[in-house]
């Protein structure tokens, strides 16, 4: 078992857009499979650099706002709870277009833990 507090989530840049800031639960290593556990709010009109992670999936939940997302070439409009899945490889970036902060929760599972089958979890 592992209690990690909101206070203790290291704020942190994003790796491809250093004006961004982060909040990390959970680094590279601290879980099997994991890359990391994070939390981002997008401000108005923030919009991520396009890139691709060959070395990891990645998953984005909306806890707030509507995001614009764009996936190699298709654009997708995410809200409050939705769940967005990128493959490795899978060249993204994020927009927050509309008036209000746009708040994120996002994890990267290395390749070899991503999508077992059989394995539902909870």
């Amino acid at each position: 078992m592992r209690h990690v507090p909101a206070r203790a989530a290291r704020r942190q840049p994003v790796s491809h857009d250093p004006a961004l800031v982060k909040s990390v639960w959970l680094g590279p290593g601290e879980v099997a499979g994991l890359t990391q556990l994070a939390r981002t709010r997008l401000p108005a009109g923030a919009v991520t650099r396009a890139h691709a992670h060959p070395d990891m999936t990645e998953l984005f939940i909306v806890l707030e706002g509507r995001l614009r997302a764009c996936i190699d070439g298709r654009v997708l409009m995410l809200a409050a709870g939705d769940c967005l899945v990128l493959e490795p490889g899978e060249r993204h970036a994020l927009e927050n277009r509309g008036p209000a902060d746009v708040d994120l929760i996002h994890f990267g599972l290395a390749p070899a833990t991503a999508g077992r089958p059989g394995e539902t979890g909870l």
